[in-house]
């Protein structure tokens, strides 16, 4: 009887339906993969140059450059999900090899108990096995495992019907992974056709731009002036700033050591003063620096709808062409006309100012100071409070060069100038 009730609890127990984890597993991917196809769909339309000159030349080469980052960028995405799916159908195909194992094991226990039943089939095999007991508490036994045998047998049989549906729907669910692999594939050799092709468009601008080399070298020059001259007003307003925070801790420790000595003068005798120089944040500003911090990688892109990054951080060249270098403190980011510069996070506006007739916005977030150049209109002046998201100011848009609209983003930490793609949610 005990292994009996041990048979129907296993049976009850593998009854639980399997999950179809596959498919969720796939439209996940497909929803990240989603948003980077939108994003490379959306910069394609950021790709015109006017050819015009070599300045506009050496523009739509960045743009160019940074679509190619951008697709190659969604092919690695796409493989990263070929081998997701690939795991996925291994283990797909070794569940459905259980449930069928399963299923015959089933099959086989219930061919073997109908064939108990056909030779006892007859009610009067039931009644002689229930009435040859030699004691009432015998026969009521024997009645029970009867009619529990009865049930059994049911359940047996439902028990199986649901196996079989577990194989069939892990074999659909086999399928559609297959087919979603088969189409990925397909995707990825469209995605590399068009990259070979952009690959190609780029070295023709590059062969194109290398038989200017003079006008390339003096347009170079030009970029570097106006970039020493635009981070040299941002350093000495940074020191400014930094010289205010500096400023409101130490108001703030002279207020709270003046409320320590109002309500414990016996304490404040002996508490040993600190250098006022220890103190360069207030509560405020240190909290707000925490916060920000605590958002590195989940700060939105600064800028509104479309865009590419045509500049990274850092010393650079340009790819083909020697003697092209140059030291960007903060990133280039490329985008339609009419698109704003946005806040990346909850500040203050520490300065406004103007360069070249050009608007130049730094907003502080604590200790963290966030950058936004080359706009044309400014919504903020200082000691505005702003919020993350919020519109700062129109980008400007270049009529002579196609309407092409580049915001130069900087992040910096005090004095410390930081690489601001690793703090963005580019996802």
């Amino acid at each position: 009887m005990k292994r009996f009730w041990g048979v129907l609890i296993g049976c009850c127990c593998l009854s639980v339906p399997l999950m179809a984890q596959s498919n969720k597993l796939i439209k996940e991917l497909e929803n990240k993969r989603g948003a980077l196809q939108k994003q490379i769909a959306e910069s394609e339309t950021l790709l015109q140059t006017t050819q015009k000159n070599v300045g506009s030349q050496l523009k739509g080469l960045a743009a160019l450059t940074g679509q190619i980052e951008e697709r190659k960028r969604y092919i690695l995405a796409i493989n990263n999900d070929v081998e997701a799916i690939g795991q996925e159908l291994v283990s797909l195909q070794r569940q459905l090899d259980g449930l069928q194992g399963d299923l015959k094991g089933k099959q086989e226990k219930y061919a073997a108990s109908l064939r108990y039943l056909y030779r006892h089939r007859s009610i009067q095999d039931k009644l002689m096995f229930i009435l040859s007991a030699k004691t009432l508490e015998q026969t009521y036994r024997r009645l029970r495992y009867v009619r529990e045998y009865a049930s059994y047998q049911r359940l047996q049989g439902e028990e199986i019907q649901k196996k079989q549906k577990q194989v069939t729907d892990k074999r659909t669910e086999l399928q559609q992974a297959k087919e979603a692999k088969e189409q990925l594939l397909l995707e990825r050799e469209g995605e590399k056709s068009k990259l070979e092709q952009q690959e190609k468009e780029q070295k023709a601008l590059v062969s194109n731009l290398q038989k200017q080399q003079r006008n390339l070298q003096n347009e170079i020059a030009r970029k570097r002036r106006e970039a020493n001259r635009l981070n040299e007003r941002i350093d000495r307003l940074i020191a400014e700033e930094i010289e205010k925070a500096r400023q409101r801790a130490e108001e703030e420790k002279r207020r709270n050591a003046r409320k320590k000595k109002t309500e414990r003068p016996e304490v404040a005798r002996v508490e040993k003063p600190q250098p006022l120089e220890t103190y360069t944040l207030s509560t405020v500003d240190r909290q707000l620096s925490g916060t920000f911090a605590e958002n590195r990688g989940r700060l939105p892109v600064p800028v509104t709808g479309p865009y590419i990054i045509t500049s990274h951080y850092g010393p650079y060249v340009v790819p083909g062409l020697k003697g092209v270098k140059l030291d960007n403190k903060g990133i280039d980011i490329q985008t339609r006309p009419g698109a704003q510069a946005r806040a990346i996070f909850n500040g203050k506006v520490a300065a406004v100012f103007q360069l070249n007739g050009l608007f130049n916005i730094l907003v502080r977030h604590g200790s963290y100071i966030s950058v936004y150049c080359n706009l044309s209109s400014s919504l903020v002046k200082a000691d505005d409070t702003v919020t993350t998201g919020q519109p700062l100011g129109d980008i400007f848009s270049d009529k002579a060069d196609g309407g092409r609209t580049v915001l130069h983003f900087q992040l910096r930490h005090e004095r410390e100038k930081l690489n601001p793609e690793p703090w963005l949610n580019r996802r």
